[in-house]
């Protein structure tokens, strides 16, 4: 019997079996070295990284968290075909192998769920209760958006790009849905015309994972990640603004246009700074020192400061900026906390700061529903 790793289990298989016949890579990498990664929900798997053990810059494929609505599709990529359609003077169908064989190019991204952080909220709320990890970053590996639109020729009045999965289901909680429907976003055309949005096919030099789109996802780097529609079938140029039930019912939110609420897509990511270490009610050691660490990230901006306060909020100074600055990418930060010699309890807080001078907030914005949670909350931990 063979034995074949997929998430955080093992499987038994029969020799000349696979549960996934026509994909050459795991739902998600091995990594002995890895603990291991939180269940948000076992179906469909929503897995999230623990963010106290974020080490580099670049968030291994077995580490990545995963978001997803419904069961993974099972894709065979020699009968896999992308079809860019709609209002464009030329409908397309490209093949894996064609589209593997177009000028590529390799971008690194971070990509949040919009509802990351939503277990911070209180009271409770309804989705999946993230914590903080949520959130990776990655080199994608891709063809860009941008040459695939070109080949196909967009129409002159053409407003946005629908990016259509092969993932599907029903929604049975009100409003219910008629029936299945597929995941789906569109993207402003100016998005989509950007250099770095990419039709991906790799995932930090390897052929993504099942759980992350393979054979083929978008990256959109700077919104948040239900934009990065996985496991991409259909492109569709199209002239009128998308209402379909994830554009205007889920991930949405309130915006407010002459004291009018309006349900709004949602799309950039909003500046945050998180904590890695110490964890929540983590033993450090009075009287000496401490290194404090962890990552801060926006979306189409420019995190320019992130500070910390040690003392619930009274008072704030500077972090230490790690690696350089990437568009779309977060930094790693650190601060070296000389610890009180008495035994107490102290709140730690970080927060980030973008260039257009938005300060990461203290309280959450009730006109965003559960989506771009990104108030600060304390890190309590103890000193003794």
């Amino acid at each position: 019997m063979q034995r074949r790793t997929f998430l955080s289990g093992v499987v038994p298989a029969m020799a000349g079996t696979t549960l996934f016949p026509f994909a050459p890579t795991p739902l998600i990498e091995k990594n002995d070295a890895f603990p291991g990664l939180i269940t948000r929900e076992k179906e469909p798997s929503n897995l999230e990284f623990p963010f106290a053990t974020l080490k580099g810059r670049i968030t291994p494929n077995a580490q990545f968290f995963v978001r997803s609505h419904f069961p993974f599709p099972k894709l065979d990529p020699d009968v896999w075909k992308l079809s860019l359609t709609g209002d464009v003077k030329r409908a397309i169908t490209i093949s894996y192998d064609e589209l593997r064989k177009m000028p590529s190019k390799t971008v690194m991204a971070t990509l949040e769920c919009a509802g990351n952080g939503r277990a911070k909220l209180a009271p409770k709320v309804k989705g999946l209760l993230w914590e903080q990890g949520a959130v990776g970053n990655a080199e994608w590996t891709g063809v860009p958006l941008s040459a695939l639109l070109e080949k196909a020729g967009l129409n002159a009045d053409v407003l946005e790009i629908i990016l259509e999965g092969a993932d599907k289901g029903e929604i049975t909680e009100e409003p219910r849905s008629p029936g299945e429907i597929r995941f789906a976003r569109s993207i402003s055309l100016k998005k989509a015309l950007e250099a770095n949005v990419l039709i991906a096919y790799q995932m930090n030099g390897k052929d993504l994972p099942i759980a992350h789109g393979y054979p083929v996802r978008a990256i959109i780097p700077g919104w948040y990640g239900m934009a990065s529609i996985k496991w991409l079938t259909n492109i569709i140029a199209t002239s009128k603004p998308f209402e379909g039930y994830w554009q205007t019912i889920e991930y949405a939110y309130w915006k407010r246009q002459a004291n009018q609420p309006t349900l709004t897509a949602v799309t950039a990511v909003e500046a945050k700074a998180e904590i890695a270490r110490p964890m929540l009610h983590e033993i450090v050691p009075a009287g000496k020192p401490y290194r404090i660490h962890g990552a801060a990230w926006c979306g189409e901006k420019s995190v320019i400061k992130v500070e910390i306060s040690t003392d619930n909020g009274l008072s704030w100074q500077g972090v230490k900026l790690l690696d350089t600055e990437i568009p779309n990418v977060w930094r790693l930060w650190e601060f070296n906390w000389h610890v009180p010699s008495k035994p107490s309890t102290a709140g730690i807080l970080v927060r980030a700061t973008d260039s257009d001078g938005h300060v990461q907030p203290d309280k959450h914005d009730p006109d965003r529903r559960t989506y771009m949670v990104n108030k600060t909350v304390a890190m309590e931990v103890e000193i003794g």
